[in-house]
């Protein structure tokens, strides 16, 4: 009895690599599957590297506002990059299992950067309200070096969160090694611990809440405001070009914490695991491909700016405007 014990638990500490579920489906269905998130990983791409070309090009966008949405499309670019090219692999059934380190490497990369976006988003909120409530003091309050110390914030701030669980989740001792999700997610992941994760779930769940709904909570705040300072003033003209610069950022605002808000708010065993698989795929997969889409179709400085460069491109000769 004893030796069955042992045994067990040397099983238990043995496993080095899992096998990822990936979605479920025959060949066929596979094969759209690899279609679909292909077609979005390349999306995501190129409307990612286009607006950041866009940006870098046209001297009219070297603002505070059009900085950090830069470093937002840098973010989503590795975002997806964390993800999609290995469920393109599931997909294709080439390799569905993942080493160990590999897993936790995924797994922090995904939480540093979605930790940043949300920072991100709060600081680009902040910038709209400054913009619009302090139009008079904006240049001095956002200056380079602010906006250079913001985003460093943000990137270092999310670099560091998710440390502490992740030591945590490499001393663990694993009962299983079949991850019911597309990624190495906290939850599939825990739930194949032989080890007690009382204390890294809470402590996950707290850092999670506080991150979430504290810039949520903030990009709010910013905008009560936004809209206070809109509704007093008397110029149409300006109230509606005040909204359409905040426009595109509510809409990314949103997209990305309606998910995120119906994942940790919402409890998960309510939800089937395909169902949670849908809702993570929308915020990691989705999301980071409108948001190009977003900002070019929602703001008339980026639309005129993509023209611009299209004319330069295929009729040099013509007058830009």
């Amino acid at each position: 009895m004893e030796d069955n014990m042992v045994l067990d638990k040397l099983n238990h500490t043995g496993i080095s690599e899992f096998i990822i579920a990936g979605f479920p489906g025959n060949k066929n269905v596979q094969v759209l599957y690899f279609i679909t998130f292909l077609f979005i990983y390349l999306i995501t791409l190129w409307g990612n590297i286009t607006l950041l070309c866009t940006l870098k090009t046209e001297s009219s966008l070297h603002t505070p506002m059009y900085f950090f949405l830069s470093n937002l499309a840098v973010l989503e670019i590795g975002y997806t990059s964390v993800t999609l090219p290995k469920l393109l692999a599931i997909s294709l059934a080439r390799t569905r299992t993942i080493s160990l380190p590999a897993c936790l490497v995924q797994t922090y990369f995904f939480f540093f950067l979605g930790s940043t976006e949300c920072f991100l988003l709060a600081v680009m909120a902040y910038d709209r309200y400054l913009a619009i409530c302090n139009p008079l003091r904006y240049s001095t309050l956002m200056c380079n070096r602010v906006c250079v110390l913001l985003s460093l914030g943000c990137w270092i701030t999310g670099f560091l969160n998710p440390c502490p669980p992740i030591i945590m989740f490499s001393r663990l001792h694993f009962c299983g090694h079949i991850i019911n999700h597309f990624f190495c997610d906290i939850p599939p992941l825990l739930s194949l611990s032989c080890s007690n994760t009382y204390i890294l779930s809470t402590a996950i769940f707290i850092s999670s809440f506080v991150i979430v709904l504290g810039t949520f909570l903030l990009t709010m705040l910013s905008y009560a405001c936004i809209l206070a300072t809109i509704l007093r003033m008397s110029s149409a003209t300006g109230r509606q070009k005040a909204f359409s610069t905040c426009s595109a950022h509510l809409t990314v605002v949103f997209l990305l914490y309606g998910t995120l808000i119906f994942t940790y708010v919402f409890p998960a065993a309510q939800r089937s695991m395909e169902m949670n698989k849908v809702v993570s795929f929308i915020y990691s997969g989705v999301t980071p491909m409108l948001n190009p889409i977003v900002y070019s179709l929602r703001n008339e400085d980026v639309k005129k700016a993509l023209k611009r460069i299209m004319l330069r491109k295929f009729n040099p000769a013509s007058q830009t405007f």
